[in-house]
């Protein structure tokens, strides 16, 4: 006997998610967690996802950098990235990975603001990561140590003091 049954009516599709939003989202979040920890609300996304320096032509003095919008006087450009799945910690063994394509394009943010690169990595449901060159963190908690870079946990970095992270101590 033939079955003549479609079985594929029965199979649930799987639900496309939207990378920008999912992005947009964890920028956000990033941002949320920055103002919680240093009391202001001075963090927020850049407009246009961190592309708004490089598409718009703005002077100078306007021109915004990375996808996190930062006080004057913060020491970091920073990047945000989530959701790659492909991607995780042993990627940056792998230098043709996408996470050193995302480390490249914030050290050339950086650059641009005459900042330090910091780059803020999570995967769905793991803890985030922040990628730094050396020297910027105490050497505490680091979770990999590469050539040139520190993997540390991003909740770790951020509870430590003010001084790590801005030119100047706010707290005087």
């Amino acid at each position: 006997m033939k079955d003549s049954y479609d079985m594929k009516k029965l199979r649930k599709k799987k639900k496309r998610i939207n990378s920008r939003s999912k992005g947009n989202s964890y920028e956000r979040e990033v941002c949320k967690l920055l103002n919680e920890r240093f009391e202001t609300n001075e963090f927020s996304r850049t407009p246009g996802s961190g592309a708004f320096a490089t598409t718009h032509n703005l002077p100078e003095h306007l021109k915004i950098y990375g996808d996190v919008i930062t006080p004057i006087k913060f020491k970091y450009c920073i990047e945000c990235k989530k959701g790659y799945n492909k991607e995780d910690i042993l990627s940056l063994i792998n230098y043709s990975s996408d996470l050193w394509k995302f480390l490249e394009q914030t050290e050339k943010e950086a650059k641009k603001a005459k900042k330090e690169p910091l780059l803020v990595f999570r995967q769905d449901r793991k803890k985030a990561i922040a990628i730094a060159r050396k020297g910027c963190f105490p050497v505490t908690k680091p979770v990999l140590r590469l050539e040139d870079y520190i993997v540390y946990l991003f909740d770790d970095i951020l509870k430590l003091k003010n001084e790590y992270w801005f030119l100047e101590d706010l707290s005087e």
